[in-house]
């Protein structure tokens, strides 16, 4: 997944902004370790097959088994953090959760910087922060998902996230949890809100919801924009 980082400011250059991008990449190496599901030593890969308990996991797998729930409960089951694979057996894939929780956590040494603005980005997801309300805002834009050299829109940010969940660079990869089908319905949703965590799961979820996915983020008050699998774009208030 790639990671960048776009800064401003006082310490955009020095040594201080070194260090704070430094730990940001420790703390996401060390989720990769904790929650991958490609390296069967990680933590949940063991959990999964049942070698090691919940009890025996760092503390944060609880945290992310917990956020898993609940969006599942919001979703009626459409988001899951099992997940039915093609011989219908259900595996724990909590990925769905981690990446927009995990730059929640890698961007705090970032925010920490005086004086500072940040725009955090890790696979188009993103956490941004302006310091001064007044000041100038992160500008992002929203990549057509049939189209990436157009955008569907462009957001100003001071201080939030922005999250997309769709199929233009990685294909159809998103199901709804309660069949296993692929969700095709929409081409693409972003959401944009207060922190990474909550916009990445919704708009996941909305994607896996499909037809339903834009009267759902409705439902939520959520902000963010749709884009229809025949390319029409709706944006969501």
């Amino acid at each position: 997944m790639p990671i960048s980082l776009a800064l401003r400011g006082r310490h955009a250059y020095d040594d201080m902004a070194e260090q704070a991008w430094r730990d940001a990449l420790a703390e996401l190496r060390w989720v990769d370790e904790v929650f991958s599901t490609w390296r069967p030593d990680s933590q949940v890969s063991r959990l999964g097959r049942g070698e090691v308990g919940l009890g025996e996991c760092a503390p944060e797998v609880a945290e992310v088994l917990r956020l898993g729930d609940a969006a599942r409960a919001s979703s009626d089951g459409a988001f899951d953090v099992c997940l039915p694979g093609p011989d219908g057996v259900r595996r724990l894939d909590p990925s769905g959760v981690v990446k927009g929780w995990a730059v929640d956590r890698a961007v705090r040494p970032l925010l920490a910087l005086p004086d500072t603005d940040v725009c955090l980005s890790a696979g188009g997801d993103m956490v941004c922060h302006v310091v001064d309300p007044a000041g100038e805002p992160w500008l992002i834009g929203i990549e057509h998902p049939l189209d990436p050299t157009r955008l569907v829109a462009q957001v100003p940010v001071h201080r939030g996230a922005v999250a997309t969940s769709g199929a233009a660079h990685r294909g159809t990869h998103v199901v709804d949890a309660r069949s296993g089908a692929p969700a095709d319905a929409l081409a693409s949703v972003t959401v944009i809100g207060a922190d990474l965590t909550s916009v990445d799961i919704d708009a996941t979820t909305a994607l896996a919801l499909g037809l339903d996915g834009p009267h759902w983020l409705r439902s939520r008050l959520r902000t963010g924009v749709v884009v229809w699998a025949d390319g029409r774009a709706e944006t969501v208030a």
